[in-house]
C-alpha cells in the first residue's frame, strides 16, 4: 500500500491533519466545561448519539454504499477507540483533573499512534524509536504522579487518561488505513452509526439516573463536542491520515496539547504552571523525535 494517496501532494495531508487537530484541541477544555453541569456518561455517550444522527443523514443523502465483509470488523475497532473509548474515558477523567493536566497526558497520543501503526503494519523500526517512545511515556507518568502529590500519587483520572490515549491511537491508526478504502468522512460516519445503539442505551441510562440540566455555556460546549470533536473534526483528520503517510501526518498532533493548554488558560482561567510546561515539553519532544526516527527507518 502506498504511503500517500496517488496523485495527492503530501503537504495537503498535513494541512488536513492540522485542521483536524485544531478542531480537536478544544475537546479537553470544553469537556472540562461540560462536566461542570452534565453527567460524564451523558457527555461521553450523548455526543456520539448526536454525531451518529448527523453521520446517518450524510450517508443517506449522499447514498454511500455499505461497507463489506471485514470492513465492519475494522469499523468496530475504530468505534471502540474513538467513538466510545476516548470520549467516555476523558469525560470521566476531566471531572477531577484540570484541562491542562489532561492535555499533557494526551500529548502521548502521537507516539502511541505511531506505535500502533508500526504494529499494525508489521514494521521493524530501530531500537531508538522504542526507547524514545518509552521515555515519553515515563515523562507523562512522572508528570501525572507529581501533579497527583508525588510518586505513587497516580489517581484513577490519570489511568483513565492513559486508557483514552491507547483507545484513540488504535482508532486513529485503523481509521487512517480504512479511510483509503471507504473515504475519510465515510469511515467515521459508519463507525458512529455502528456504535449508535450502544451509545444510545448509555445516554438513556444516564438521563434516567441524572436528568441533564446545564447552563447555556455548558450546553454549547456539549454541542461542540458532538458536532465538531465527534464528527466534523474527523472529516479533516481522517482525510489527512488517508493522504498520509500516517506517521508523518500524526506528527501534527504534537501541537494539540500546546493549543489545548492555551485554550484552557483562556477559557477556564487555568494557570500555566512550570510543571505543566516542563511536562508538556518533555512528552512532546520525545513523541516528536520518536515519530521522526520511525519515518527515517526502513520497514519490513
Amino acid at each position: 500500500m502506498p504511503s500517500t494517496l496517488p496523485g495527492t501532494p503530501a503537504r495537503s495531508g498535513l494541512l488536513w491533519g492540522f485542521l483536524g487537530v485544531l478542531a480537536f484541541s478544544f475537546t479537553v477544555p470544553l469537556t472540562r466545561i461540560a462536566v461542570a453541569g452534565l453527567d460524564p456518561l451523558f457527555i461521553g455517550a450523548g455526543r456520539a448519539v448526536v454525531a451518529a444522527v448527523l453521520a446517518a443523514l450524510a450517508l443517506v443523502i449522499t447514498r454511500q454504499p455499505l461497507p463489506r465483509g471485514r470492513q465492519w470488523l475494522r469499523l468496530a475497532v475504530i468505534a471502540g477507540g474513538v467513538v466510545a473509548g476516548f470520549p467516555l474515558l476523558t469525560s470521566f477523567a476531566l471531572v477531577s483533573v484540570p484541562a491542562s493536566h489532561g492535555a499533557v497526558v494526551i500529548a502521548l497520543l502521537p507516539a502511541t499512534t505511531a506505535i500502533v501503526a508500526v504494529i499494525r503494519g508489521r514494521e521493524h523500526p530501530p531500537p531508538a524509536f522504542w526507547v524514545l517512545a518509552g521515555v515519553g511515556a515515563v515523562a507523562a507518568v512522572v508528570f501525572a504522579s507529581i501533579q497527583g502529590g508525588g510518586f505513587g500519587g497516580l489517581h484513577l483520572a490519570d489511568l483513565l487518561l492513559f486508557g483514552a490515549v491507547v483507545a484513540a491511537a488504535v482508532g486513529y491508526a485503523e481509521g487512517g488505513m480504512l479511510s483509503r478504502e471507504l473515504g475519510s468522512w465515510q469511515t467515521v460516519s459508519w463507525a458512529l452509526v455502528l456504535a449508535s445503539p450502544v451509545m444510545a442505551v448509555l445516554t438513556a441510562v444516564s438521563a434516567a439516573v441524572r436528568p441533564p440540566s446545564a447552563t447555556p455555556v455548558e450546553w454549547a460546549a456539549f454541542a461542540y463536542l458532538a458536532a465538531v470533536s465527534m464528527f466534523l473534526g474527523f472529516f479533516a483528520w481522517y482525510r489527512g491520515l488517508a493522504i498520509g503517510p500516517i506517521a508523518q501526518v500524526s506528527q501534527v498532533q504534537l501541537v494539540q496539547p500546546v493549543l489545548s493548554i492555551m485554550w484552557a488558560a483562556l477559557l477556564l482561567g487555568e494557570p500555566v504552571t512550570l510543571s505543566t510546561l516542563l511536562g508538556g515539553a518533555a512528552v512532546i519532544l520525545c513523541a516528536g523525535i520518536a515519530v521522526r526516527v520511525r519515518l527515517r527507518a526502513p520497514t519490513a
